[in-house]
């Protein structure tokens, strides 16, 4: 019988294997964060300090995702996440003996409960980046779909296995039972035998890779709208994650079984709109999919907010569980397809940074509205700003945008001449910024079609690592235009061209396509090195 078609990329057995790892890391870090919800009630009930474990969960990633992303693009990804695993079972372990001795405070399971957040940080943009080398291309949709259904089967299982560990043993048990899971992932990432992909190029800087991510980002109208999207979404959509252990113990007036089970019934949700999700991709774009499922979270927590009965807060959960899974495998999926390889951890770790650090916030700012006012107004607050959001950054589409018509074949692009033979030993990663010069000759007649490809054109530019970009008209010949734009080195330089996507040397040579040189004439291209006398 042939597999569902969600379970294909299983097909590969290196992805299959830290699937599975990963998924028992999942399901360990949910019964930690079930444990440490629950135990904060119980040290510490008020609402605010309930909120800030979520808080402390998120705002690591808020803090070190771009660094993170970073050196995952530029070291072994392999070493770097088993790095990151053993500093988080490290942790668990410190918290499971703290807990079981009756040492820890509230104050020190949010520290504990930070420094967890600190290697679950490290961990994401290095995993999701490293997704595409563990599957062919055409089994990277379903891959990335597939470590969605995974997460949220984790969030299943993982809160059901810890509210019943805390029953039977405490909250120690749920963090021993964390650390447990993470020493079969670190396991699985030892017997993993990757294959560094061969460098052309030196290794990046550590600062140098962080602004070549930003200004990537910046340069990214996809990515920007993708981002803001989620802002949108997980801003409002975190008030269930800060509330929901007290609205379980005080709206509900239940224990931690049924707190376990409400994050089970989400999870179990959350798996089943997995499974329906490519038959949904089918009906609607990512755009209007993201908006449809804020507009379910939205429900969700009003429903949620209405509800002092198993039954109805049941329901919230279900209808909050799909939606959670509908909105950020799209959001996640179309980030990780907007951002090209060389860049791709650093981008997901800017996306990650955007919406944990606001899912912290809204975490937090739910918090504070159930301790100042109520958990029912917090929650209700919560749906009706999620639904309001959804509708206003709805004409933000983050969907791929399809490449403009085709230039001519005719389209001769620039090419610089050789360095001079006398200068090439200055360059390199220390021979300080290099500007570069493209001139056009353009008909006045075409001056709108050439302003209107050349600001793809910048975007190009600053995406593969300019730090500046301008665009010059000669005031005496408007026939004559200059484009300059610097970057670090020659080999941050060279890095350039390695850089370009199939639609990048798409817009740049739509740009030249409107040169008028005699014969073919390229645009004149030149290099300079900046020089201190």
């Amino acid at each position: 019988m042939a597999l569902p078609r969600a379970f294909l990329p299983l097909r590969h057995s290196v992805f299959r294997t830290l699937w599975l790892a990963t998924l028992a890391s999942n399901i360990g870090g949910w019964m930690q964060n079930t444990g440490a919800g629950w135990l904060m009630t119980s040290l510490s009930p008020s609402p605010f300090m309930v909120g800030l474990v979520q808080a402390a969960t998120m705002l690591p990633v808020f803090l070190l995702a771009l660094p993170a992303g970073a050196l995952a693009d530029i070291i072994d990804r392999r070493l770097f996440l088993i790095g990151a695993q053993a500093w988080v079972l490290l942790m668990a372990l410190i918290l499971a003996v703290l807990t079981a001795t009756g040492a820890i405070g509230p104050w020190g399971l949010l520290a504990l409960t930070f420094a967890i957040g600190i290697g679950s940080a490290m961990n994401f943009p290095a995993w999701a980046a490293t997704t595409n080398e563990l599957v062919p291309r055409e089994d990277l949709v379903g891959a990335i779909a597939l470590n969605g259904i995974g997460f949220n089967l984790a969030r299943a299982v993982g809160p059901a296995l810890g509210g019943f560990a805390i029953a039977a043993a405490g909250p120690e048990a749920a963090f021993a039972l964390n650390a447990v899971a993470f020493l079969v992932l670190i396991l699985a990432l030892i017997f993993w035998r990757r294959t560094e992909p061969p460098r052309r190029m030196p290794k990046e800087h550590l600062l140098s890779a962080m602004r070549a991510g930003m200004r990537f980002v910046e340069a990214s109208p996809a990515m920007r709208a993708i981002i803001f999207r989620a802002c949108a979404f997980f801003l409002f959509a975190a008030a269930v994650w800060g509330l929901l252990p007290l609205f379980v113990r005080q709206q509900l007036g239940l224990g931690p079984q049924a707190f376990g089970l409400m994050l089970g019934v989400m999870g179990f949700s959350a798996v089943a709109a997995g499974f329906a999700l490519p038959a949904l991709r089918g009906r609607l774009d990512r755009s209007g999919t993201v908006f449809w499922a804020s507009i379910l979270a939205a429900i969700a927590m009003a429903i949620l907010a209405v509800s002092h009965h198993w039954a109805p807060a049941a329901l919230g959960m279900l209808f909050y569980g799909a939606a959670w899974i509908t909105a950020g495998s799209t959001l996640a999926a179309a980030a990780q397809l907007a951002a090209p390889g060389w860049v791709r951890a650093r981008a997901i770790a800017i996306y990650q940074l955007s919406f944990f650090g606001v899912m912290a916030l809204g975490s937090a700012l739910a918090g504070w509205l159930g301790g100042s006012f109520s958990v029912p107004l917090a929650l209700g607050l919560a749906a009706a700003g999620c639904a309001i959001a959804a509708v206003l950054v709805r004409p933000w589409r983050i969907d791929s945008l399809a490449l403009s018509e085709a230039p001519p074949a005719s389209a001769v692009m620039p090419k610089p001449e050789a360095p001079a033979a006398e200068l090439r030993g200055l360059l390199g990663e220390a021979s300080g910024r290099v500007m570069e010069v493209v001139r056009y000759r353009i008909d006045p007649a075409q001056r709108r079609a050439f302003l209107a490809a050349m600001q793809e054109v910048r975007r190009v530019r600053l995406r593969s690592g300019a730090g500046n970009w301008n665009l010059y008209e000669d005031v005496a010949h408007p026939e004559r235009w200059v484009e300059l734009w610097t970057v670090d080195s020659w080999t941050e330089h060279l890095r350039e061209e390695s850089r370009l996507t199939e639609g990048d040397h798409a817009a740049l040579a739509r740009a030249a396509a409107l040169h008028q040189g005699g014969d073919g004439e390229a645009p004149e291209a030149a290099r300079f090195l900046n020089v201190h006398p």
